[in-house]
């Protein structure tokens, strides 16, 4: 049984926990998204179209400034603001009226052009760049011309926003680079910083 004193104490101790909450959490694993279905096609975004036993149907399409993609036999297609499942139902239905018997078709993105992310800090080329479906914070840095010598690789973190709450993550890039660690994927929007060592 507890004593006044002995449970003050305990208040006093679980207050002062729930009242430092930190803002940056360390990442442990966060395993990779869900397939993206639900991204709307801008101005430069690209996706694959593969309509089974039509090759020549089949292939990379980029949307134009114009907001439509040009496929054989279809024409001009308007695709700016519909998701996948939008475009394939688009697609499928061209197809069916009078040139393919039940085609099946599938569209998956390929690059994101009109979803970037941001790298700052201490790698060879920082800037913004295209988000692509499951790019992990390796590939990302990677693809920012890798760290510099500078770079505290562990203290990497990376910033986003969720249902309008901004949120950092603190990953740990050089334990993932050396298989300690799970790998960690990025979401559009996403801004990683990799700051500078304190020697």
């Amino acid at each position: 049984m507890m004593t006044r004193s002995s449970m003050w104490w305990a208040a006093l101790v679980l207050g002062g926990i729930v009242g430092c909450v930190p803002t940056t959490k360390t990442v442990v694993e966060v395993p990779p998204p869900a397939p993206v279905v639900d991204y709307t096609f801008e101005v430069g975004d690209t996706f694959e179209v593969k309509i089974y036993g039509e090759a020549d149907l089949s292939g990379a399409y980029r949307v134009t400034a114009d907001g439509i993609i040009t496929m054989p036999l279809i024409g001009d297609l308007k695709v700016q603001g519909l998701n996948q499942s939008q475009v394939a139902k688009l697609i499928t239905k061209k197809l069916a009226d009078g040139l393919l018997r039940d085609p099946q078709v599938i569209v998956s993105v390929k690059e994101m052009a009109s979803k970037k992310i941001i790298i700052i800090g201490q790698v060879s080329k920082p800037g913004t760049f295209n988000y692509t479906p499951l790019m992990s914070v390796l590939e990302a840095i990677t693809g920012a011309g890798g760290f510099t010598q500078l770079a505290a690789k562990n203290d990497t973190t990376i910033t986003r926003n969720e249902d309008g709450k901004k949120t950092t993550l603190k990953v740990p890039v050089e334990e993932i680079g050396e298989g300690k660690a799970k790998n960690v994927y990025l979401k559009p929007g996403d801004i990683i910083n990799v700051p500078e060592r304190i020697f």
